[in-house]
C-alpha cells in the first residue's frame, strides 16, 4: 500500500483510467495524463498537487519503511502489472521510487513501450551514481513541467518554443 494525499474525489469511477490503459498498451504515443484540466473528478488544487509531485510526499514513509525507494520505477496497479507482457514484467526488478529514469527522460512525453524500456534500463544499470543523476535531474524536470503547464515556455531569445522529438541516451 502506497501512500499520497488525495487528489480526486473518492468513490469515482475507474474504466476511464482502465480504457486508457488498454490503449497505451496497443497504441503507440505519448503517455499524456488521463486528468486533464477541468476534470470533475480532481479536488480542489488537486491538479497542482499532482503536477507538482506533492501528491507523492507521503510516500516518503513508504521509503522510510523499507517498501520504496528514493529512485526506482514508479509503483503499478494490480489491473495494470496483470496486463504486462512477459519482458514488461523485469520493471518491477526494483523497489519502486519516488522518482526514476523515466521520470527524468521524457514522462508523459514517451509511450508506453518506452517507459517500459526507460524503467528496465533502470533495473540492469541500477547505481549509487545513476540514482544521484537521476535525483539531480528530478527537481529542473518538476519544475520544466509546471512552467509548460503553465505556458510560460519561453526561449530566453524569441517565442514560445516547439515541442521536439524525445531522444533517449544512457546518463
Amino acid at each position: 500500500m502506497f501512500l499520497k494525499f488525495r487528489t480526486m474525489k473518492s468513490n469515482v469511477e475507474t474504466q476511464s483510467h482502465e480504457r486508457q490503459l488498454e490503449e497505451l498498451l496497443q497504441a503507440n504515443r505519448p503517455m499524456t495524463k488521463l486528468t486533464a484540466a477541468g476534470d470533475p473528478k480532481i479536488i480542489p488544487g488537486g491538479r497542482l498537487l499532482r503536477h507538482s509531485g506533492l501528491d507523492e510526499l507521503p510516500q516518503l514513509l513508504n521509503v522510510l519503511r523499507g517498501e520504496m525507494s528514493l529512485v526506482g520505477p514508479r509503483p503499478s496497479t494490480v489491473h495494470e502489472f496483470n496486463r504486462y507482457q512477459r519482458w514488461q514484467q523485469e520493471r518491477v526488478n526494483a523497489l519502486p521510487g519516488l522518482t526514476g529514469y523515466w521520470q527524468v527522460n521524457g514522462k508523459n512525453k514517451t509511450t508506453f513501450t518506452e517507459m517500459m524500456n526507460l524503467d528496465i534500463f533502470y533495473t540492469r544499470h541500477m547505481s549509487l551514481w545513476l540514482d544521484l543523476t537521476i535525483m539531480a535531474k528530478t527537481f529542473p524536470v518538476i519544475l520544466a513541467q509546471l512552467i509548460e503547464i503553465h505556458g510560460v515556455r519561453h526561449r530566453p531569445d524569441g517565442p514560445e518554443e516547439s515541442e521536439s522529438p524525445i531522444t533517449h541516451k544512457p546518463l
